[in-house]
């Protein structure tokens, strides 16, 4: 990432917006407006005329700034393909985007303005922010939201829809990968630099719970999004003696935490969580320490795997977007807008395009793929799509600077959590 980025998540600001997200933007008939149209097919917000309007709520200015830009091409592509393939129930899709910048304020009015606009959202950045507005969407407004956000207190919603492994579940496989594979044993420490709110406090459930069953010790570093420099965590960490280091932050804190490390003579090994990464890093001066000492747990094969479905991605992406990088938010971003866009095509079968039909027909894809190594089942509002992890190893030499080390798996911790117990 080449600019610097702040996020004013302030705990203040998001009790505030707690309390606005709890007022509607719009009133609700009891028939929430549904209508049959050409053919007996129901319909209702979103859908007007021949256009179906999704919704995007993403990150181009702030601390995800990367994974944002490479989530919303992917879903612009595939709402163009979609459309090119004659769209769904002879609608054609739109795809309205705004950017809030990592900002809660700008985060909540941007779902207060679509919301009443659109049928649901194929993405909402920021698990801080959507668990801002999960009242107001569970309560009156009901659309699908399929954020990228893996948060655990997300789960339960029949409305917000988790991809892939909450931060808490893939926490501890990247701790498995730690003990089975880098030599952490019974009684050693491990570092957890975390983000305040709710990404960082899912992470470290996991890997507390983990940490209890393999008798490791935790050793907490608590830094907000604004943190970007990280000689003290390191310093602090190197001094309590961790034999490794899991990061649950974003691509920046990252580098300057296995940077910094390096530097210092610390050769711990360090692992992220599935958004504490961005290829771009690799030609920053952390790129040689990252591709030695740094891994990702990641909810998916990366978007250099060696499937039909990933090479014709990056195929399709490179001719749509041929001056931006390859990096692994092009495969969030596609796989939840497929996820969606096959909810919209069972959704037009049943004859049923409400909100309602539409989360109706996601609760039926229980063995859904998309070509990246990991099934998703969407059959369950408690739990996360999948509890499995793939651990990714940064490399310049291959398609999207990510190769895969191990594959996708769930440790036995994973298998036997129920997330936010």
């Amino acid at each position: 990432m080449n600019r610097t980025y702040g996020a004013r998540a302030a705990a203040g600001a998001l009790a505030a917006l707690l309390v606005l997200a709890g007022c509607s933007s719009k009133a609700k008939d009891s028939d929430d407006g549904d209508k049959a149209a050409a053919g007996g097919v129901k319909t209702g917000d979103g859908v007007s005329g021949k256009t179906i309007t999704l919704g995007a709520l993403t990150d181009m200015t702030g601390v995800y700034a990367t994974l944002g830009k490479s989530v919303t091409q992917a879903q612009q592509l595939y709402v163009k393909q979609l459309n090119a393939a004659g769209g769904v129930c002879g609608h054609t899709v739109d795809l309205a985007v705004r950017d809030h910048g990592y900002d809660p304020q700008k985060a909540v009015s941007g779902y207060t303005e679509l919301e009443p606009k659109v049928l649901g959202f194929t993405q909402f950045i920021g698990s801080p922010f959507v668990a801002a507005v999960k009242q107001r969407i569970d309560g009156q407004d009901k659309a699908l939201v399929l954020p990228q956000a893996w948060s655990s207190a997300l789960l339960g919603s029949p409305y917000i829809r988790v991809i892939g492994s909450t931060y808490d579940i893939e926490t501890m496989n990247a701790v498995d990968f730690l003990i089975k594979e880098k030599g952490v044993k019974k009684g050693d420490r491990i570092g957890h630099v975390y983000f305040e709110g709710d990404y960082g406090e899912s992470a470290l459930a996991g890997s507390k719970h983990i940490a209890k069953e393999a008798g490791l010790t935790v050793v907490e570093q608590k830094i907000k999004p604004t943190d970007n420099d990280m000689t003290a965590q390191v310093t602090a960490l190197k001094k309590a003696g961790v034999k490794a280091v899991v990061i649950s932050a974003g691509p920046r804190q990252a580098a300057s935490l296995v940077g910094v490390a390096a530097a210092s003579g610390f050769a711990v090994p360090v692992i992220g969580n599935n958004s504490a990464f961005a290829p771009q890093l690799l030609a920053t001066q952390a790129g040689p320490a990252l591709m030695k000492n740094y891994y990702v747990a990641s909810p998916s094969l990366p978007i250099g795997a060696d499937t039909p479905q990933a090479k014709k991605l990056v195929a399709d992406y490179r001719a749509a977007y041929p001056k931006d990088a390859l990096d692994n938010g092009i495969v969030a971003g596609w796989t939840a807008a497929s996820a969606f866009g096959e909810a919209l095509k069972k959704a037009c079968s049943n004859k049923d395009l409400t909100r309602e039909g539409v989360d109706k027909a996601l609760l039926s894809l229980d063995a859904y793929d998309v070509g990246f190594g990991v099934t998703q089942d969407f059959s369950d509002p408690k739990a996360p799509s999948s509890r499995e992890s793939v651990i990714l190893q940064p490399d310049k030499s291959v398609t999207g600077g990510m190769k895969v080390v191990r594959e996708a798996g769930a440790s036995q911790a994973a298998e036997g959590y129920t997330p936010g117990a």
